[in-house]
């Protein structure tokens, strides 16, 4: 916390934010998903790919406040197995700006010690994009802060279908396909995310009250808070604003009274990247 007060001015509104949140009570894991690039553009009569440009600075930002803040992981939701069916054009001009994001983003990572991951059917991006996600894995392999993960060419469906079919291939390499029981230990263990706890709180900007196959095994208690804030205007303030009041929720998990999330057995394998996938 005293990281994120050194660059905020004493009386305004995010100091005050931030002076209202409990240090004990932050979030381990926040999920984006950044909704609301085209509608911007198209407010301003601009092309989308307007809306996809000014949406990198609040990227920026969101990985800044949340490494000052002390939150562990931070998953944005970058690009969909839904998203292929966009035009040629705008995902072309995605995958530019991806480029151009880890060029300028990456010696800042690693200044930072903030770790790049990154979750999805990695293996089906243009050769270029996967090459530049690979060799950022790398280079902030050994960060020790929070861990990004980019949701790319993501799905909540396919990811349960791969963790499936991952069970089931080393149930069959080992010769034990007749005796394979499923649990929820080993669906998590073969998830994108294996070993990396739950999102605590998921974020969704533009107003849509959907989760757009996001993280559908990994946010059953997730606490959602939807803004009408699109994307490229979403700042600092607004995701402090999300965590106040993910810290005003009565997490009860099933239960009746107020309790902290446990601590998962779960967390205990390295996390899935581009090389796995």
């Amino acid at each position: 916390m005293q990281d994120l007060f050194a660059v905020l001015t004493p009386g305004d509104e995010e100091w005050l934010l931030a002076k209202a949140l409990d240090p004990e009570r932050m979030p381990a894991h926040v999920a984006v998903i950044m909704d609301g690039n085209g509608r911007w553009a198209r407010k301003r009569n601009l092309p989308r790919v307007a809306g996809h440009k000014a949406g990198i600075e609040p990227v920026r930002t969101v990985v800044e406040t949340c490494a000052r803040l002390g939150i562990e992981y931070l998953t944005l939701y970058a690009f969909s197995v839904e998203n292929w069916k966009r035009p040629r054009t705008e995902v072309e001009t995605l995958w530019r700006l991806l480029r151009s994001y880890l060029k300028v983003e990456i010696p800042r990572l690693v200044r930072n010690n903030i770790r790049l991951n990154v979750i999805g059917r990695v293996d089906a991006l243009p050769e270029a994009a996967r090459e530049d996600l690979e060799a950022a894995m790398h280079l902030t392999a050994a960060n020790t802060g929070l861990t990004v993960n980019l949701a790319m060419n993501y799905g909540g469906r396919a990811e349960l279908v791969d963790a499936m079919n991952r069970v089931l291939d080393a149930a069959r390499r080992q010769g034990r396909l007749d005796e394979l029981h499923l649990d929820e230990e080993t669906i998590h263990a073969n998830l994108y995310t294996a070993g990396q706890p739950d999102p605590d709180l998921l974020i969704r900007t533009s107003g849509e009250m959907r989760i757009s196959n996001f993280l559908l095994w990994q946010i059953a208690y997730a606490e959602l808070y939807v803004t009408d804030t699109l994307w490229p205007d979403f700042k600092r303030a607004d995701l402090l604003r999300a965590v106040v009041e993910y810290q005003r929720r009565d997490r009860r998990f099933g239960g009746l009274t107020a309790a902290r999330k446990p601590k998962s057995e779960l967390a205990l394998a390295e996390p899935l990247g581009v090389s796995s996938r």
